[in-house]
């Protein structure tokens, strides 16, 4: 019986990959960190490897007897360096694909991002796999790692390996242990987002992006990518149903860019971790929206109810993470400062039209 292969399986993505495919009835070997936690992984019957993907060695022991690979790299982070975004994202799936080829695997999924697809910008709603990779001008350092690793899996698949790309949008849900695109979700339940701006999410749920990469193994065309997103919100919307679901206050100050950007920038130099970072706040503003009309039509991928990913991960939250100190209402005088911040840009803009 041949082996499938996953590597990331620590990650939010790749545990729910490993799940759904012990559930198919596969065969599993997964390829952890040194250090990982077991989380979603100590339930399931797989074999581990420990190790990191850029290691040669290891990747080429894991390989052994597999005919199918999911390719998952779990640096998720805003918050991350471009080394380690490089390292993990570009030299991983250089090593891994590479290697891949070498040892005859039939068939590869790799996953990429819908943030390597870029934002849909001011001109569009939505965007699809069709777009032109804009994100570059941006200097977002996990969009410009994914769409790099994205051309070094193309690279490889022209090569002979037969690679299937999927675009995940902003998966939320249980089990982020290393608290990686979940983390949104984490620092509303704590208050900790002191101000936010206009902006766009496609927010989709991680058991769903676990079928639509079954799927994508299954019925893709080598050498096409496919978006698996959900719900597009606003930052307004998102915010507020975060805050009609847990109960917990949205952030209170709504800034223009440039004046949140101005405030990012100060709270970098301080002393300590700051509240928000100027990479976070340009991530925020961009319109991460975009359409799966693809994966529905061509895989047959469908998704759950577009509020589900937010109580799933609320509620994962709640449990491993809990943080009964933290009040779920804002202070007064932010609120107050919210309310006029807002009134004032209302007016502004008035006069400005």
């Amino acid at each position: 019986m041949s082996t499938t292969l996953v590597t990331g399986a620590s990650g939010l993505v790749g545990s729910h990959v490993a799940a759904a495919l012990v559930a198919r009835g596969d065969r599993v070997r997964v390829v952890v960190p040194a250090g990982a936690a077991a989380g979603v992984l100590g339930e399931l019957d797989v074999e581990v490897v420990v190790g990191d993907v850029t290691d040669r060695r290891v990747v080429r022991k894991a390989l052994r007897d597999v005919d199918r690979l999911f390719h998952v790299p779990d640096a998720t982070t805003l918050r991350a360096g471009w080394r380690d975004l490089y390292r993990v994202n570009v030299a991983g799936t250089r090593v891994v694909l590479e290697e891949a080829l070498e040892a005859g695997v039939g068939r590869v999924v790799h996953t990429s991002a819908a943030a390597a697809i870029g934002p849909a910008g001011p001109r569009a709603s939505t965007v699809d796999e069709t777009h032109v990779y804009n994100a570059a001008r941006t200097g977002l350092s996990y969009a410009n790692a994914k769409a790099e690793a994205e051309r070094e899996a193309l690279r490889i698949c022209a090569q002979g390996l037969p690679v299937v790309i999927v675009n995940p949008a902003h998966v939320l849900g249980r089990g982020d242990t290393y608290r990686g695109s979940t983390e949104l979700v984490r620092r509303f339940l704590r208050r900790e987002i002191p101000v936010y701006v206009d902006g766009a999410l496609c927010i989709v749920g991680a058991e769903d992006v676990a079928r639509g990469h079954l799927l994508a193994e299954e019925h893709g065309v080598v050498g096409e990518r496919y978006i698996l997103g959900g719900r597009n919100f606003t930052n307004d919307r998102l915010f507020a149903d975060l805050a009609r679901l847990s109960g917990v206050d949205g952030p209170a100050v709504k800034l223009p860019l440039h004046a949140a950007l101005a405030l990012a920038r100060t709270l970098e130099v301080a002393p300590g971790r700051p509240a928000i970072t100027v990479e976070e706040i340009r991530a925020l503003s961009q319109r991460w929206s975009y359409r799966s009309t693809k994966a529905k039509r061509d895989l047959g991928w469908t998704t759950g109810h577009h509020e589900q990913p937010l109580i799933d991960t609320i509620d994962w939250y709640r449990t491993h993470d809990p943080d009964p100190s933290v009040s779920p209402h804002q202070p007064l005088a932010l609120r107050a400062a919210g309310f006029g911040i807002d009134r004032l840009t209302s007016v502004t803009r008035l006069f400005g039209d």
